[in-house]
């Protein structure tokens, strides 16, 4: 399984090399880290003008020779350049990337620079929702194989890849969490073994068609071959589809929630179970009962988990010690406290409407909703079709709180309540609540605007329950 030598290749290809840096914020920080230690020269770029040159230099190295450039790039200083790293932030088809590729300079993403400058194997997974719930599942479960030192957790889920990077060997493997932003700036980002949870609707401001949005998530495969695994959702039409189309070049995996397979993991009742068409052989995984997960959607993340695990030669034995004791992952439709007979639930990760519908159909209780943030361009009808029986309340906040009031009104839910801030929204659910309904955290928005970001959003919700004991 190993994939090695590409590293010290890289390494030296970029000694001594002019290499600009897109970015300021965390994943370009990481980069020119890597840049400075592997000898190359970075020059870190951001078009926001306003930023202040001491604070991003406060979070370099001390000492660090680097270059900052603010607000624009000029000819002189692009003529110097041998390569781009993009951070994944940062859109591809704005007027100073446009520059840079007609200047024929090459563009490299964070993740890809990570990539060519490590050893060792890949596993990587992306996905609309659920990929940081497997990739923590999973990277739990290759610790408990392998030992923890060999194992780094990466990517989106928060561990830039680049840190992780020069501390790698052959026998390391890194478990990526990788967004549709890092995909789209991918060039030989190889994954011995990859896996596409879901794709329903989101990023489409930055993407602009569902197409294109599609077609970069699937790049997580570009590179695979004929020895490589690709896991993939049955009871997805779009993967179900690409899973045939690539299936001559790679070896298919695929789960599923709603169906038997014949070669797979399925759910069959409560029941995950392992079949496999060569031997003619069907074996239970594990009850879902025994999982400290809640909802069908996350026995879907333990299925593409534990397949994944498979693929990388984990014993069955192994991946269920580690299922057992596996916790919800924090801001993933996590349970905070139950107080006055109210259960509050912290799924400020459900930024978009498939995953906040997912987090509706987990509860087990008449549930206080809060929706709202930022507007991605979303629909949400879907969404409020979801509530059936199971929302009592819909408390909103944010930019979106019209618009989604509207759509409600339009499907005849008519409990809404419109805050000014999420203080006031809080305290408004917690007035509305009664001894065995659940207040659930689950906004189908981004929480720009309101929030640097949505650990912050789901922090504050935990402190504002919290304060109520």
């Amino acid at each position: 399984m190993p994939q090695s030598g590409r590293g010290e290749i890289v390494k030296q290809d970029l000694k001594d090399k002019n290499v600009l840096v897109v970015g300021a914020g965390k994943s370009g920080i990481g980069s020119v880290r890597l840049l400075l230690n592997i000898g190359a020269r970075p020059v870190l770029y951001d078009g926001n003008e306003k930023l202040d040159e001491a604070g991003v230099r406060a979070s370099l190295p001390k000492g660090a020779d680097v270059s900052i450039v603010l607000g624009t790039l000029s000819d002189e200083q692009l003529g110097r350049l041998d390569l781009c790293v993009m951070s994944p932030g940062v859109p591809t088809d704005i007027p100073p990337v446009r520059r840079i590729r007609e200047a024929g300079i090459p563009i490299w993403g964070e993740i890809e620079l990570a990539y060519r400058c490590s050893e060792g194997t890949v596993m990587a997974v992306t996905g609309t929702n659920g990929k940081t719930t497997t990739v923590s599942l999973l990277g739990e479960i290759m610790k408990h194989h392998l030992g923890r030192q060999h194992v780094y957790v990466v990517g989106n889920i928060g561990n830039p890849y680049t840190d992780a990077a020069l501390k790698t060997d052959a026998s390391s493997v890194c478990v990526a969490e990788v967004s549709s932003f890092q995909l789209e700036t991918i060039d030989r980002f190889h994954p011995h073994i990859a896996a596409i949870t879901n794709i329903t609707p989101d990023h489409l401001n930055r993407h602009h068609t569902m197409e294109e949005y599609i077609r970069v998530k699937e790049r997580i495969a570009e590179n695979q071959t004929p020895e490589d695994v690709l896991v993939l959702n049955y009871e997805d039409d779009v993967l179900r589809a690409f899973g045939e189309s690539v299936k001559d070049r790679v070896k298919v995996w695929y789960f599923s929630s709603r169906r038997t397979l014949e070669d797979g993991m399925y759910l069959d009742g409560d029941v995950l179970k392992l079949a496999d068409r060569k031997s003619g052989t069907t074996q239970d995984v594990i009850n879902v009962h025994e999982l400290r997960l809640l909802g069908t959607h996350n026995y879907e993340n333990v299925a593409a988990a534990s397949l994944s695990a498979l693929a990388a030669g984990v014993p069955l034995q192994e991946i269920c010690e580690v299922l057992r004791a596996f916790k919800a992952v924090e801001h993933r439709i996590e349970f905070v406290e139950e107080v006055g007979g109210v259960a509050y639930y912290n799924d400020s990760k459900g930024t978009n409407t498939d995953a906040a519908i997912r987090a509706v159909l987990a509860m087990n209780r008449p549930t206080i909703l809060i929706g709202g943030g930022y507007d991605k361009g979303s629909s949400y009808d879907e969404w409020i079709e979801s509530f059936g029986g199971k929302v009592r309340a819909l408390v909103l906040v944010g930019q979106t709180k019209e618009k989604i009031a509207e759509c409600a009104r339009k499907h005849g839910f008519t409990e809404v309540y419109l805050c000014d801030t999420f203080r006031e929204t809080f305290d408004k659910c917690v007035s509305l609540a009664r001894p065995g309904d659940a207040v659930l955290l689950s906004p189908a928005c981004a929480s720009w605007g309101m929030f640097p970001n949505y650990e912050e959003r789901g922090r504050i919700f935990k402190e504002y329950v919290r304060s109520l004991t």
